[in-house]
């Protein structure tokens, strides 16, 4: 369960974290200063990160049909 919780903090992290770290306007990823790349990256892994949570949390595994 430590690793669930790791995991849910991540995003927290990369997002409040790395904002000093992306705050610059260059270089242009995929068309888009770089801060708001980091932001968009992050928003996209929040919701891979929190699917991995879900299927790692023992609570959702009792609904499974065998």
């Amino acid at each position: 369960m430590k690793i669930s919780y790791a995991l849910a903090a991540l995003p927290f992290l990369g997002l409040l974290g790395g904002i000093a770290f992306a705050n610059r306007v260059e270089p242009f990823v995929l068309g888009m200063p770089f801060i708001l790349f980091w932001v968009v990256m992050w928003v996209v892994l929040t919701s891979v990160i929190m699917a991995v949570v879900y299927f790692l949390d023992p609570a959702n595994k009792e609904d499974e049909v065998e």
